[in-house]
């Protein structure tokens, strides 16, 4: 009597195993980004609002708007995070895929910030104005 002694996989057990994993990637890498994109979208956002709030507390505090970098970080302590153009900025800021600009004056401001690769890390550019106006939505 020959007795088969049986260990490992055959291919075709390895085949279809390869073949569920990848089915299961081709599904969840897709979303995966998607949900990245959408993240980088909402922080943004959420980083421009910020900006109008710091920029509009000094406005409310001290009559003008923010026209330097010293000036706008005492209401805004994280503002060396965001822009860069104004005067004594740092260096451009970029995170989660999005780029941050600023202008201001006295009387007004733009906070931009747009996305480093449209489509990859997010397919909005969000602009703030004086008077807490945001678009888009």
């Amino acid at each position: 009597m020959i007795r088969l002694n049986k260990r490992g996989f055959t291919l075709v057990e390895i085949m279809i195993t390869v073949s569920i994993i990848s089915l299961l990637a081709a599904i969840a890498i897709p979303q995966l980004i998607t949900m990245k994109r959408q993240g980088n979208e909402v922080l943004a956002k959420s980083n421009i609002r910020s900006l109008m709030t710091g920029a509009e507390i000094m406005m409310a505090t001290k009559g003008h708007y923010p026209t330097n970098f010293t000036e706008f970080k005492e209401f805004m302590p994280t503002a060396d995070t965001y822009c860069w153009n104004l005067t004594g900025w740092p260096n451009p800021y970029l995170t989660n895929g999005y780029i941050y600009t600023c202008e201001t004056n006295t009387s007004g401001y733009t906070f931009v910030a747009y996305p480093t690769t449209p489509g990859s890390s997010g397919n909005v550019t969000y602009t703030a104005t004086s008077g807490g106006v945001l678009t888009p939505l």
